[in-house]
């Protein structure tokens, strides 16, 4: 058995850290949700090609 005590700093520290952990991760979760919705906002439908249909292709990128 322990001592009561004993280790009483230490188990005080990782109580401290779990505490700080569970902030973090809701602060993150948070940060998460608002990066999202402004990404949203400035996103729109992808254009849908059907076969067949002409499009113009940037030659930029492309090696020779």
């Amino acid at each position: 058995m322990r001592k009561k005590g004993r280790f009483e700093k230490a188990e005080k520290f990782v109580e401290r850290m779990k505490e700080v952990q569970e902030k973090a991760k809701v602060a993150l979760a948070k940060v998460q949700e608002d990066i999202k919705r402004y990404a949203d906002k400035h996103r729109s439908e992808a254009v849908k090609y059907k076969m067949g249909d002409l499009v113009l292709l940037s030659t930029k990128d492309l090696k020779w």
